[in-house]
């Protein structure tokens, strides 16, 4: 198969090209100098050109924080740009598949998210989001996954902030009321890869197994890295930002099972794996 891929400088975009690549396909991957996704022309003239089997749309503006002071750009890449990508995709008849996020929920209560929810985004980048699926979803071939805390080895992450304040200060406070799972990117790439080369289309939600906060991850990550830090657990009333966060970012996987691909590792045994990478 041929497989387009945006994003393909960030986190997750590049281990998808590695892991299509590894089984054989043909990936092309494009970042904003191949590709402007809010220009509908160059969408338009790039994928044609490109004449690919599917699409696998991991470019997004990221910055949750930005998003609230950058509303109109945050839209014109997440809600705009996806469309041009569909209407696209739609044209040439290939598969479509959207990387969505956890917070185009309201991210209150404590049971697992599903992925047929009524969604009720809490801030702009979860209403952008959030409008990228309503785009995506008006395709007859499209695949919707919504991940959540992702970690890879290219940009930035969480883990790398952790292992960065730990070599400076050995004391930090981390939020311990949000609640979800970690995600490798490396495990998410393989499981993106094997729904690709399927026609099970739907809406998904992809994590590493295991719930934590994110006080519980950072203890882990000092563990596991061998750094004597201490943390200390705050509410998210003493940390406040400039976004609304989710308290419950907790999402049910059973239809990965029930669609016959495989729950991705413990988050704890992704951890492991990757800072055996970075370190």
């Amino acid at each position: 198969m041929k497989i387009f891929v945006t994003g393909v400088k960030g986190q997750l975009g590049h281990d998808v090209v590695m892991e299509l690549e590894k089984r054989g396909h043909t990936a092309i991957g494009v970042d904003i100098e191949e590709m402007d996704i809010t220009d509908k022309a160059s969408v338009k003239k790039v994928i044609e050109e490109a004449k690919p089997d599917g699409v696998i749309h991991c470019a997004a503006y990221t910055a949750v924080d930005g998003a609230e002071d950058n509303e109109a750009l945050c839209r014109k890449v997440n809600a705009e740009g996806t469309k041009y990508i569909a209407r696209v995709c739609r044209d040439l008849d290939c598969k479509m598949m959207y990387i969505s996020t956890d917070y185009v929920f309201n991210g209150q209560g404590e049971r697992p998210w599903e992925p047929e929810d009524g969604r009720e985004p809490l801030n702009v980048y979860g209403q952008t989001k959030y409008e990228g699926e309503l785009a995506v979803e008006s395709l007859e071939k499209f695949f919707i996954v919504r991940i959540a805390w992702v970690f890879g080895k290219n940009g930035k992450n969480f883990i790398k902030t952790m292992l960065n304040l730990g070599k400076s200060r050995d004391h930090l406070t981390v939020v311990s009321d949000q609640i979800g799972s970690p995600t490798y990117t490396y495990d998410l790439a393989r499981l993106l890869a094997d729904m690709i080369e399927t026609d099970k289309y739907g809406i998904y939600h992809a994590t590493n197994e295991g719930l934590c906060s994110w006080y519980e991850f950072a203890c882990e990550i000092f563990k596991q890295a061998g750094m004597n830090v201490t943390v200390t657990p705050v509410s998210s009333d003493q940390y406040p930002s400039k976004a609304k966060r989710p308290m419950n970012s907790r999402m049910s996987k059973d239809k990965l099972e029930e669609m016959g691909f495989e729950r991705l590792p413990s988050w704890q045994d992704a951890l492991e794996r990757y800072l055996k990478e970075i370190l």
